[in-house]
């Protein structure tokens, strides 16, 4: 087994992820893991979503982006 430690959660929090443990037949900290996991993934596409929003303020750089973008789709590397 890993290191492990121990973290302080409200119970209802507690509750909810052994539910899903339960249901899901998993254990509680396979449950953890993977919401742990969904979450950096969230995190990762929120951040880009964001990234990308703040590139389309500015027309040069996002034409540029748009431009590098075709360039490397239609480079005919699979």
């Amino acid at each position: 087994m890993s290191d492990t430690t121990t973290i302080r959660v409200e119970k209802s929090v507690h509750e909810r992820l052994a539910r899903i443990g339960r249901e899901s037949g998993r254990q509680l900290i396979d449950v953890v893991r993977d919401a742990t996991d969904a979450l950096e993934r969230l995190e990762f596409a929120n951040r880009v979503t964001r990234e990308l929003e703040a590139l389309r303020q500015d027309q040069q750089a996002w034409a540029a982006y748009v431009n590098e973008f075709d360039l490397a789709v239609g480079d005919g590397v699979a």
